[in-house]
């Protein structure tokens, strides 16, 4: 019987033993796991903090920031005017609140590509400022991404609304020269 005992007792150590070995290896597999992740982040960041230094990418696209929102806002105005929208009620630069206010319009009334196809058909004024406005943003990115050399800043105006922007004017303008009215 003590013998029954003392092997019963060894294999629950061994048990315990094999649990306990299973549990520090997996343990290991998630510190492994998030080093890696964090090592990743660690460089993420390097990267970014160096495209900020980075003088010739910023610098230029922050002194001429202004001039660039204004000039994209100056052609879009007259194209919100056309389509009846208006600006997002928010503190940002008016032409985010200007960009912001055209996607949500469309986001809630896909009508909203329809009315700007008609406009762009039969307004000459709105389709030259649809065309300023598609080739400058165009200009714009196509800037950032020539002078961002890891695509951080260039993939934020992008995926952002400059991008969404530029795909609804781009739906719109191909539309409005495919059909007729």
């Amino acid at each position: 019987m003590h013998d029954t005992i003392i092997l019963v007792c060894m294999g629950l150590i061994t048990v315990l033993g094999i649990g306990m070995l299973y549990y520090t290896y997996r343990t290991n597999m998630r510190i492994r796991d998030m080093s890696k992740t964090l090592t990743h982040q660690y460089n993420l960041i390097v990267k970014i903090q160096s495209v900020l230094k980075n003088k010739s990418a910023t610098n230029a696209v922050a002194e001429n920031a202004e001039m660039i929102y204004q000039d994209l806002l100056q052609n879009l105005i007259p194209i919100m005017a056309a389509i009846d929208v208006m600006p997002r009620n928010t503190s940002e630069h008016p032409l985010w609140r200007a960009l912001g206010g055209i996607m949500d319009e469309y986001a809630k009334n896909p009508f909203a590509l329809e009315k700007l196809r008609r406009c762009i058909k039969l307004d000459t004024e709105v389709a030259r400022s649809v065309d300023n406005y598609m080739n400058r943003a165009d200009a714009f990115l196509h800037h950032l991404t020539t002078t961002d050399p890891d695509g951080i800043l260039a993939a934020t105006f992008t995926d952002g609304l400059l991008g969404q922007s530029l795909t609804f004017f781009t739906q719109a303008r191909q539309l409005a020269t495919q059909t007729s009215d």
